[in-house]
């Protein structure tokens, strides 16, 4: 459970919400103290970014006067953080990109206004990096997020500034985005709990680029937060079909497939064949898996009917890579065509194919579709078999600030090895391609006092079985632990 004792900075959402009920203090009160710590705390990791404290005061006040007459919802009068790409009315929608520094949406998208209607108070934005595109939360509008418990070091991104901001006991909630472990990654660098959703439960109306309607395919919206009830809650309140959709259909998500750890059948997987992990994170998850077996868990290190990594990893990279270089310049676009026609026929390595991706066909953007597909069939059957299965969030804990600007030239360090930058999509990119629901938790620290976490990957459209699993975990071993600095 969250360590939140008698200072409300690290109650969880739940508990805002019970103590409001209760009337144990007002939601002016929590929102105030909120308020304060961020003034007080925030210059030194930069994590709230675009502040809306006026607005967040008069919505503040209206929930103390519907709980005052005794209205009851599940976030009301909660002060709550969203990630800056995520449309509110009225505040700014960057994306980090210099040139949207202005764009204000008029509407609320769909989850902010469902976490609206549930009664949360918002009270700013978090930070991210430029265009949503890297593992750190920099950007030229906002500056860079510095990691709670190193401020040396990167919370991550893209939902960088959200998972900081939980942490630092700035906010009990988060509404981020994911679409290469910008949920996960955050959460597993700052200790918290994050959830990446199976692939379109999630209304994704109001998180489109600038300017922009449509959604993006293999991205989804998803909650960070300090306890897996959080995660849950959370999912009740944003997930179903956005209202055009709901004239059809409704969501009705199946309930989790246990409820005890010992009725759980797990696979770790701890090693990928493109990558190396971290000793430390390996560690983690192994001693993770000792501890499950003593607790009479069903645990599994290996299956034949896990899907080829290798190649899911391919396929992945052929259906991101498009997404991401579709705005690029046509002259920029062109020049990478020449590149990617420039490799030998024979060079198979990571980044020679993220390029020829990046530029690919239409047709070949159909054979990766084709894959995803029977990809989808191949996990289909592994979860006959198993529940979740546990991986790395990430190849290692949070890494120095690195902040060059070519990104594709930077190298990733893990252990002796250096990688190139983004190699490090081959863990994220398990659970999109798949379009599965993957939950992080907190597991340790490791011995420079850096969050572990891991990643709980579930059955498509058993996203509450994978919060389950990581609540479970979270009761059993311990979950979210503040920073020292920010434990106050």
């Amino acid at each position: 459970m969250a360590a939140a004792g008698n200072n409300p900075a690290y109650w969880t959402a739940r508990e805002c919400a019970h103590a409001l009920a209760d009337r144990r203090l007002s939601a002016v009160e929590l929102l105030e103290a909120a308020i304060a710590r961020i003034d007080a705390l925030d210059g030194a990791i930069n994590a709230v970014v675009v502040r809306d404290f006026d607005r967040a005061r008069a919505a503040a006040r209206d929930a103390d006067t519907a709980l005052a007459r005794g209205e009851r919802r599940p976030l009301l009068g909660v002060p709550m953080t969203v990630k800056e790409s995520q449309d509110v009315a009225g505040l700014p929608t960057s994306w980090g990109i210099p040139e949207f520094r202005d764009w204000r949406p008029a509407a609320d998208g769909t989850a902010v206004a469902r976490l609206k209607a549930a009664g949360a108070v918002i009270m700013g934005k978090t930070n991210v990096p430029t265009a949503l595109a890297d593992w750190q939360s920099a950007n030229e509008i906002y500056g860079f997020t510095r990691n709670p418990y190193d401020a040396a070091r990167t919370p991550g991104g893209s939902s960088g500034g959200g998972a900081a901001a939980l942490a630092a006991g700035f906010t009990p909630l988060e509404l981020g985005s994911d679409i290469g472990g910008s949920i996960r990654v955050p959460a597993h660098f700052c200790g918290v709990f994050g959830h990446k959703p199976s692939y379109g439960i999630l209304p994704f109306r109001g998180h489109t680029f600038p300017g922009t309607e449509s959604g993006v395919d293999l991205a989804v919206i998803g909650p960070l937060a300090r306890s897996a009830a959080d995660l849950d809650l959370a999912l009740d309140i944003v997930a179903g079909p956005d209202e055009e959709e709901a004239v059809g259909y409704r969501l009705d998500l199946p309930p989790p497939r246990h409820t005890a750890l010992r009725d759980f059948r797990v696979l770790v997987v701890d090693t990928h064949p493109l990558i190396p992990t971290a000793q430390s994170v390996q560690a983690a998850v192994g001693r993770l898996a000792g501890r499950l077996e003593r607790e009479g868990v069903r645990v599994a290190r290996a299956s034949p009917l896990l899907p080829d990594l290798a190649a899911a990893n391919q396929t992945f990279l052929q259906l991101l890579m498009p997404i991401i270089t579709a705005r690029m310049p046509a002259e920029q676009h062109a020049a990478m065509q020449e590149h990617a026609a420039a490799l030998p026929p024979g060079e198979q390595g990571l980044p020679a194919q993220r390029l020829r991706a990046a530029v690919a066909r239409h047709r070949d953007w159909l054979a990766a579709n084709e894959a995803r597909v029977r990809l989808r069939r191949q996990w289909r059957a592994l979860f006959r078999e198993f529940d979740v299965v546990l991986t790395p969030a990430f190849s290692t804990p949070a890494f120095p600030h690195d902040h060059s600007p070519d990104v594709n030239a930077r190298v990733a360090a893990i252990d002796e090895a250096r990688v190139s930058y983004f190699d490090q999509l081959a863990w994220p990119g398990i659970a999109i391609v798949g379009a599965l629901p993957a939950t992080v938790a907190p597991l340790e620290r490791d011995a420079a006092g850096l969050p572990i976490g891991v990643a709980v990957n579930g059955p498509y459209l058993e996203d509450r079985t994978t919060i389950a699993f990581a609540g479970l975990i979270e009761q059993a071993f311990g979950g979210f632990v503040p920073p020292p600095k920010f434990a106050v």
